[in-house]
């Protein structure tokens, strides 16, 4: 399954509470995704909660961005990467 780095841009902030609401909220992000063969993996967000780097997995871009649609979440750009492992090249 091919991995993509979703960037996002939030120019209020990223905002998601800590608290059942929140929980619900990521839980609904998580079964949208499902439903399109798309897994989060995790998030980067920056200090100031204005942009953020997502890990998915995912069949191709197309399903990661209707997702994103689906979630209500922007989409700056979707970029696929690999993983690259310092600890391979130890002897």
């Amino acid at each position: 399954m091919p991995r993509y780095l979703v960037e996002r841009g939030f120019p209020d902030g990223l905002s998601i509470p800590l608290n059942a609401d929140g929980r619900k909220a990521v839980a609904g992000v998580a079964a949208n995704n499902a439903a399109r063969g798309v897994t989060w993996l995790h998030s980067y967000v920056t200090p100031d909660r204005k942009q953020t780097f997502c890990v998915y997995d995912g069949p191709n871009p197309e399903a990661i961005r209707h997702v994103a649609d689906a979630n209500g979440l922007p989409v700056g750009r979707i970029t696929e990467v690999n993983v690259l492992d310092p600890y391979f090249y130890q002897p």
